[in-house]
C-alpha cells in the first residue's frame, strides 16, 4: 500500500480486540495469542469520515412468489447497502433478477424448492464463501459469508426444528457448529450475522409464549442455544436499542389472520460482535412491508473500510 505521511503506533494489547484511532480513522486489530512484544501498526493518515451502512434481511418464503408481490419495489425503496434474503426456494437459473448497482451471491439447496439464501451488495467483497464447511449442513444452502476489509458479513437461514420437533436433535448440532464457525471468523475480524434464526429468544419476542413453550422456535433447548450465542460475544441489535419493546414481530402465520391481529414472533435478527457495539445506530422491523409471511428487518451501523498492516 502507498502510505502518505504514515504514523507508527506501538500498542500492547490487554484484551482480544483493540480499536486504534488516529483522528477520525479507526481500525480493529486482533490480539495475537501469546504475543508479548509490542505490536507495530501503520495507519494511513487523513480525515476518514464514518460510513453509515444500511443492511436488510428478509425471509421471502419463495423468492419467485415474492417478486410477484412487490419484492423489487421493496428493494428499491429500502435502498440498502447489503440486502439479504433467506428461503429463496430456488435452483440456479430459475430466476434472473435485475438489481442495478448490486453484486449478487447465491447459495442453493440440493433439494428443489427448499431453503436457499442470497446476498445483494453494493460493494464487492474481498471474498465469498457458501456454507460453513460441514457437508451435512451445506447441502441445504443456508449460509453465505462475505469478507470485507474490516469485518465478515454472514447471512443464515437456521433449520426449523419441525413439526413434533422431529429435527430438534439436528438443530442442536447445527447450533453448535454454526457457533464454532462464526467464532472462527471472529478470530480474524468482527462479524455481522443476519437472517432467520428460527427462534424467539424471550417471552417478549412472541405474542403467545405460554401456549408455544414446546413448539418449534420456542423450546427451552433452542432458546438456550440463542442465549449461548449472545454469551459468546454477540449482540442482538434490535434488543440493544429496544430492550423491552412489546409487539415487535417479524413473522406471522398465514392462518387465523395472525398478521392482522399482530399475533407474531420475532425470529429474524441482526447480531454483531461485541466490539462493534459503539458503531450501532439503529435497528428496525419493517412490518409495513408485505410479500412474505416474514417482513424485512434492518440494521443501521457505522462501518468504514480500514487500512492496516502488520509487520
Amino acid at each position: 500500500m502507498d502510505y502518505k505521511n504514515p504514523i507508527e503506533m506501538t500498542c500492547i494489547f490487554p484484551m482480544k480486540w483493540i480499536i486504534i484511532q488516529y483522528g477520525k480513522q479507526r481500525s480493529f486489530v486482533k490480539q495475537v495469542s501469546g504475543f508479548t512484544e509490542p505490536f507495530v501498526c501503520i495507519l494511513e493518515t487523513g480525515n476518514c469520515e464514518g460510513k453509515e451502512m444500511k443492511c436488510i434481511s428478509w425471509n421471502v418464503n419463495g423468492l419467485r412468489a415474492c417478486v410477484g408481490k412487490g419484492f423489487l419495489e421493496a428493494v428499491k425503496a429500502l435502498d440498502a447497502d447489503i440486502f439479504c434474503v433467506q428461503e429463496t426456494k430456488l435452483q440456479q437459473g430459475q430466476i434472473d433478477l435485475e438489481l442495478e448497482g448490486y453484486y449478487q451471491y447465491w447459495n442453493y439447496a440440493e433439494k428443489k424448492g427448499y431453503s436457499g439464501t442470497a446476498v445483494f451488495t453494493k460493494k464487492e467483497p474481498l471474498s465469498v464463501r457458501t456454507g460453513i464447511g460441514k457437508e451435512e449442513h451445506d447441502k441445504e444452502g443456508r449460509v453465505i459469508t462475505l469478507e470485507y476489509e474490516s469485518f465478515y458479513f454472514v447471512t443464515v437461514y437456521t433449520p426449523n426444528s419441525g413439526d413434533g420437533l422431529k429435527r430438534l436433535d439436528y438443530r442442536m448440532l447445527w447450533e453448535e457448529e454454526f457457533l464454532a464457525y462464526v467464532k472462527g471468523l471472529e478470530e480474524k475480524k468482527p462479524v455481522i450475522i443476519c437472517g432467520d434464526l428460527n427462534v424467539a429468544h424471550r417471552e417478549i419476542d412472541l405474542k403467545n409464549p405460554k401456549t408455544n413453550r414446546k413448539n418449534a422456535g420456542f423450546t427451552d433447548e433452542e432458546r438456550e442455544k440463542f442465549t449461548r450465542l449472545l454469551d459468546a460475544g454477540f449482540i442482538d441489535t434490535f434488543r440493544y436499542f429496544y430492550p423491552e419493546l412489546e409487539g415487535a414481530y417479524s413473522w406471522w402465520s398465514y392462518r387465523f389472520q395472525a398478521r392482522a391481529k399482530n399475533a407474531g414472533w420475532r425470529i429474524d435478527y441482526f447480531l454483531v460482535s461485541e466490539c462493534l457495539k459503539d458503531r450501532l445506530k439503529d435497528g428496525k422491523i419493517h412490518s409495513d412491508i408485505f410479500g412474505s409471511d416474514h417482513c424485512p428487518v434492518e440494521l443501521f451501523i457505522d462501518m468504514e473500510a480500514y487500512n492496516i498492516e502488520e509487520r
